[in-house]
C-alpha cells in the first residue's frame, strides 16, 4: 500500500500519537447494549503474497494453493480482490469451501472499483446487485463488507453519497472509508459524513497511515471499529503504534465496543505476518483472549 507512505527518515519525527474519542464515538459505545464478547479479528489484505512462501507458507507452495496456507494463519481478510473484479457466486464459494477448515474465518469483500471509482457510486444500481449476488455465496463465512471512495472523492459528492447508502442492503455490515482531505479539514463536511453513517448503522474505516493522520479520525458511527493498519516495514514505531491501538481498544472495549476488525498493511507485504502477529499476540494478552496467531517457519522465527 502506498497511500501515507513518506521517506523513512520522517519516521522518527512523525507524531503516531492517536486523538482522543470524538463525542460521537463516546455517544455511540455509550448508547451500544451488548452482553456478549467482544468480536475480535485480525487479518491482512490479500493471501496471494509470493514474499511468504519460506515465511508462513510452506516452501514450494503454488499459487493456487495461497488462500489454503492463508486461513491457517489468520481467521479474516480485508479482501481486496473484489475491488478489481465483481466475482461470480461459483468463484468466491470456491473461496468459502477453502476457509471451512477454520470455523472462525470471515471475508470482508471491498466493493468493486467500478462502482466507487468509475461509477463514483452514480448510476451503480446494477453493478452493485452483481457484487452483492456474488459476495452472498460467501454464506456464513462473509464478514462486513468495506466501501472505499478515492483520493479525489471530495465532500461536493455528499449527496451522491448519502443516496447509495441509503439503498444499500441492511442485513449485511457495512464500512465506509472517506480519503479526500475535506472531510477532515471541515469541521461541517466530516460532521455531516459521520452523523449520516451513524443514522444509517453504517461504519467508517479508520485508517492509520504515517504521511495522513487526518484519516485516523477516531470516529465511530456504530459500535464497531474497522481500523485499517499501514505500518513501515517493522520499524520501532510500527510496534509502538499497535501498543497504543491495543490501549484505545481495550478503552473501548469498556464503553461498548461489540467488535473490532484489524487489518495489517505494510509498504511492503513481506512484513505484513510479523507485525500480525505482534497485534495478535498484544490482543490476547491485553484483553485476555485467544485469537490464533501465524505459525513462522523455524528458519524465519527472527525475521
Amino acid at each position: 500500500m502506498e497511500f501515507g507512505r513518506v521517506n523513512p527518515e520522517e519516521l522518527a519525527t512523525a507524531d503516531f500519537t492517536l486523538p482522543p474519542d470524538t463525542a460521537l464515538t463516546i455517544k455511540t459505545l455509550q448508547e451500544s447494549k451488548n452482553d456478549n464478547p467482544l468480536q475480535v479479528h485480525v487479518g491482512c489484505a490479500k493471501w496471494g503474497r509470493k514474499e511468504w512462501v519460506g515465511q508462513i507458507y510452506p516452501p514450494k507452495t503454488k499459487d493456487a494453493n495461497f488462500l489454503d496456507e492463508y486461513v491457517k494463519h489468520f481467521d479474516c481478510i480485508e479482501l481486496n480482490a473484489t475491488f478489481y473484479n465483481i466475482y461470480s457466486a461459483e468463484i468466491i464459494a470456491k473461496w468459502r469451501d477453502k476457509a471451512e477448515k477454520n470455523p472462525e474465518f470471515k471475508f470482508c469483500p471491498k466493493f468493486s472499483q467500478m462502482i466507487s471509482h468509475i461509477r463514483r457510486l452514480k448510476n451503480a444500481e446494477e453493478l452493485t446487485t452483481q457484487y452483492y449476488k456474488g459476495i452472498m455465496a460467501f454464506g456464513d463465512k462473509l464478514g462486513p463488507l468495506f466501501l472505499q471512495l478515492g483520493d479525489n472523492y471530495t465532500p461536493k459528492s455528499f449527496e451522491d453519497v448519502k443516496a447509495y447508502l441509503e439503498h444499500l442492503p441492511k442485513d449485511v455490515p457495512v464500512f465506509l472509508e472517506i480519503r479526500h482531505k475535506e472531510w477532515f479539514s471541515v469541521k461541517e463536511n466530516s460532521d455531516q459524513i459521520f452523523n449520516l453513517l451513524h443514522q444509517l448503522n453504517i461504519g467508517a474505516v479508520i485508517t492509520d497511515a504515517t504521511g495522513r493522520r487526518d484519516v485516523v479520525h477516531m470516529n465511530l458511527p456504530t459500535p464497531h471499529a474497522f481500523i485499517r493498519f499501514v505500518g513501515n516495514g517493522l520499524h520501532p514505531t510500527d510496534y509502538a503504534r499497535v501498543d497504543e491501538w491495543v490501549e484505545r481498544i481495550a478503552q473501548w472495549k469498556e464503553l461498548g465496543l461489540q467488535s473490532v476488525w484489524f487489518f495489517m498493511h505494510q509498504h511492503d507485504e513481506q512484513y505484513s505476518p510479523k507485525l500480525a502477529d505482534y497485534v495478535v499476540e498484544q490482543l490476547n494478552q491485553k484483553l485476555g483472549l485467544s485469537l490464533r496467531r501465524p505459525f513462522f517457519l523455524s528458519k524465519n522465527e527472527l525475521f
